[in-house]
């Protein structure tokens, strides 16, 4: 993985110094909480419902084990004993006294950290596939390119101030791991048709209020040019991006206003004014990060343990039968921490937890963990061989649920339980779906499906591409839920289509095992997903069983 040079080392340093300066001047009262605020958050903090809120990058999830302890004991130290790990890659505390940021900040940097740019309108931390350099579809590990645009878009003096935020994210695979087509601008690595590698680049995706599926903007793009084509496209947004409204101002809304075309034809055209100040600092750059992302030295080992434990023991079966993935490497895996167990805060691993899968790292992973836009932890090179000494560990401090995939492996913000935004609870409704589908013991009949929470409009929880999506609203006071259908947040990404009128919050979880019924007595074989019995048969036959005859005549009549 990437280490800071003398350079990162500095300047990270100065902005810390820089924070610590402000905050004591808030704190004294020399500034107000509105002055304060810009400043507050480009380094990641935010003033949540009850308590101030750090959110620390961890750029493209990836972590080592000296990393994830540190977090631990920020999390005891500053925190409450646990931390909570989001969808976009990042880690939040959500309980630090303000006074006390500065000093989390410095131990941070201790271990290569920091929060500069995970809030702001700026370019946030740069996500990718959290099996990158691991997965057995990949054509290259995208993190370099990810450790480059995040170099280059930390501090970049024209994209500090721009019309709303800006997220990027990068995949190496044709199987889309990392949610590109619902970013601002996204690459997924391609070969043309001489078998070079390059970039499919997207642009305009995005959720919230006004969800849109991201546009192809280039079918290929050559790696060389992929720093000078990411300034092109930001800077055309940047002066084109609504400032008159925060609504209308994130680039989906652009792209949408003057068509994918005229953003195509103004992108190129900055492309080629700025290309040629490209002379190949950006290159020699990226040959030195790449470097930095050799792969761990793979062993040769028989498998004797992993069958023994396979063939006798059906909990670690279940377990390895969910929870692994195929790596690239003969003999090896890729190995999901489910950190949703029922019942539990989805995303929040305790400190304990936390220092439980760095050691684990370190003594059978090659010292890297990652952290998926799913909320839950990956170990991305673990030989098959330690799996059974692993899943005993596992098992012994929780963190041993079979479910990725299942319907208790759900993504839920926090709501209303602590965002100021929220207009609904998250993470209620997700704690009592899961526990009720594992009362029924019907989560491994059910298969692979997805649902996603979201407390509010701004779909932090990505409801909009959940295989069922759940969104908290206020109604005049009360809490309603609405529900969408057949949402991907796959390479075939979509948009799910709401089913009618909400729900109050006692009547949401048995709407869901409406849903789930309905599915299972029309789905043709066990084999047929959720999301592919949606969309052979239609949205009628759930509506009719959320609602009834009646709401399907008069909808039908509207």
């Amino acid at each position: 993985m990437y280490s800071y040079s003398d350079f990162d080392a500095a300047f990270v340093a100065q902005r810390n110094r820089q924070f610590r300066d402000q905050v004591s001047r808030r704190l004294s009262g020399a500034l107000t909480e509105d002055e304060f605020k810009p400043l507050r958050l480009m380094n990641g903090v935010y003033l949540q419902l009850h308590a101030y809120m750090l959110r620390v990058a961890i750029p493209y999830g990836t972590l080592n084990s000296r990393q994830m302890h540190k977090l631990a004991d920020i999390a005891d130290r500053w925190d409450q004993g646990y931390g909570h790990f989001t969808t976009r890659q990042n880690i939040q505390y959500n309980w630090p006294k303000l006074a006390d940021i500065p000093e989390m900040l410095e131990a941070l940097a201790e271990v290569e950290m920091h929060a500069i740019q995970t809030s702001g309108n700026t370019i946030r931390n740069v996500t990718a596939d959290h099996f990158a350099g691991a997965a057995a579809d990949e054509i290259a590990d995208p993190r370099p390119v990810a450790e480059l645009l995040r170099q280059w878009s930390t501090d970049h003096p024209e994209f500090q101030f721009m019309p709303r935020k800006f997220k990027i994210a990068v995949t190496g695979s044709p199987n889309d791991r990392a949610v590109t087509k619902a970013h601002d601008l996204a690459y997924r690595m391609v070969r043309n048709e001489a078998g070079e590698p390059g970039y499919e680049v997207i642009v305009g995706g995005g959720l919230g209020r006004t969800p849109m599926v991201g546009k192809v903007l280039r079918d290929f793009l050559p790696q060389e040019d992929l720093l000078a084509y990411s300034e092109a496209v930001v800077s055309v947004w940047n002066m084109l991006g609504r400032r008159d409204n925060k609504y209308k101002a994130r680039i989906k809304i652009t792209v949408h206003e003057h068509g994918i075309e005229e953003i195509q034809r103004l992108t190129e055209a900055r492309f080629e004014e700025i290309k040629p100040l490209y002379t190949g600092a950006d290159q020699a750059q990226l040959k030195a990060i790449e470097a930095q992302f050799a792969a761990p030295e793979f062993a040769n080992r028989p498998l004797s343990a992993f069958e023994r434990a396979y063939n006798a023991d059906p909990v670690f079966r279940s377990w390895a039968d969910t929870n692994l993935s195929e790596h690239k490497a003969p003999g090896y895996a890729i190995a999901q921490i489910s950190i949703k167990k029922h019942g539990q805060t989805p995303g929040d691993a305790t400190s304990e937890q936390m220092r439980v899968m760095a050691d684990i790292a370190a003594e059978f992973g090659h010292d890297e963990l990652r952290i998926s836009h799913e909320q839950n932890v990956v170990l991305p090179h673990v030989h098959k061989d330690d799996l059974p000494e692993i899943h005993a560990r596992l098992k012994s401090h929780d963190l041993a649920t079979a479910n990725i995939g299942k319907i208790s492996d759900i993504i839920a913000c926090p709501g209303m339980d602590y965002c100021a935004l929220a207009t609904a609870r998250s993470i209620p409704v997700a704690q009592q779906i899961a526990t009720r589908f594992d009362e029924l013991k019907l989560e491994n009949d059910i298969g692979d499906l997805k649902i996603k929470i979201s407390g509010c409009i701004n779909a932090c929880g990505h409801h909009h591409v959940a295989h069922i999506g759940i969104l908290g609203l206020d109604r005049g006071g009360v809490e309603t839920y609405q529900i969408t259908l057949g949402g991907d947040h796959t390479e075939n990404a979509e948009i799910g289509t709401r089913t009618g009128p909400g729900f109050g919050y006692d009547e949401i979880v048995p709407a869901i095992e409406r849903l789930i019924a309905a599915y299972m007595e029309q789905r043709l074989s066990e084999e047929e997903t959720f999301l592919e019995t949606y969309r052979r048969i239609g949205m009628p036959p759930f509506k009719e069983a959320l609602y009834g005859d009646v709401v399907n005549k008069r909808s039908k009549a509207a």
